[in-house]
């Protein structure tokens, strides 16, 4: 499959079939924590990178088989909202599925309004906010060119003025950066100007960009939880990994391409394809040149590079 790739379990959406309207690695931001590695195509401009049809029609071959998943998720390996046709995609995929349907992006782009009419269709909109001043941002978001900080939370507070599905906040909390009780403050000052239906707390369980990165210590992490009236993702388990592939190999690569999964995870997923040689598999995929393996945290990372 070119586009969609899963059913993932997402700890927040349940199992999620995710579609990726974006090239590898093009995105505005470049992350210190993300899961996929530093952006190798940064980039603020929207394109039509694929043709629209050909995305919803892999999506109805999907359906069409009667797999089961709980949300369609517009998310892929990089920023969805540099999509220029995500209101096709959206659109013709709410059309042949009751499942909701779900766009997780780092918000930056949503300042324009072209942009915001492209998902004001979608169920679910979940943007980043990862920091809470313009300077804490370029520490951990890293943005492209001359990108403005006000720009991007104007942009998500206009987007909650005039969505009428719901908004999922997300923000990563990083040891040493922005966990800090001034930094949870300002947050909480930026998001009374939001409408909202949920906050997360994330922290950087996935090898991140960075290996300096660090999780942040848990008084710091509950107090940002308890001031933001928030939901802390390290306490929602996620697991049910799906692929259509029948070699195991080959299934595992097919995830790993857009969602890295650690040993734990891989060998959770085989032995649930009835594979009694986990750990064979594991071998074969650290001596591919083509799989990069992180240990991070006591966790061997397996991602595509």
């Amino acid at each position: 499959m070119k586009f969609i790739f899963g059913p993932v379990p997402s700890r927040r959406l349940g199992l999620s079939l995710g579609v990726s309207p974006i090239p590898k690695g093009h995105c505005n931001y470049s992350c210190i924590y993300c899961q996929l590695g530093r952006t190798s195509a940064m980039t603020n401009t929207v394109k039509s990178f694929f043709n629209p049809q050909e995305i919803v029609a892999e999506v109805k071959d999907y359906i069409s088989k009667d797999f089961k998943f709980d949300v369609i998720t517009v998310v892929g390996e990089g920023e969805p909202l540099l999509y220029r046709d995500l209101d096709i995609i959206i659109n013709d995929i709410k059309k042949i599925t009751e499942k909701p349907v779900a766009v997780i992006t780092n918000g930056a782009l949503l300042y324009e309004k072209s942009v915001r009419e492209n998902i004001k269709n979608a169920d679910i909109v979940l943007p980043s906010l990862d920091s809470p001043d313009k300077n804490t941002w370029k520490k951990i978001n890293r943005p492209f060119g001359k990108m403005n900080f006000e720009d991007s939370v104007n942009g998500i507070i206009k987007f909650s003025d005039e969505f009428k599905g719901q908004i999922w906040i997300e923000i990563m909390l990083i040891k040493g950066i922005n966990d800090d009780r001034e930094s949870i403050l300002n947050f909480k000052n930026i998001l009374k100007q939001i409408k909202y239906d949920k906050i997360y707390i994330n922290v950087p369980l996935r090898a991140p960009a960075e290996q300096w990165v660090e999780i942040p210590e848990k008084e710091n992490l509950e107090f940002a939880v308890k001031t933001l009236g928030a939901i802390s993702m390290e306490n929602i388990n996620s697991d049910n990994f799906f692929s259509e592939e029948k070699d195991d190999i080959q299934a595992v690569i097919s995830i790993i391409k857009r969602h890295p999964m650690n040993q734990y995870e891989i060998k959770s997923f085989l032995e649930s394809r009835k594979n009694n040689y986990p750990e064979v598999i594991i071998s074969e995929l650290e001596k591919n040149s083509e799989i990069s393996v992180i240990e991070y945290k006591g966790y061997k990372t397996y991602r595509l590079k």
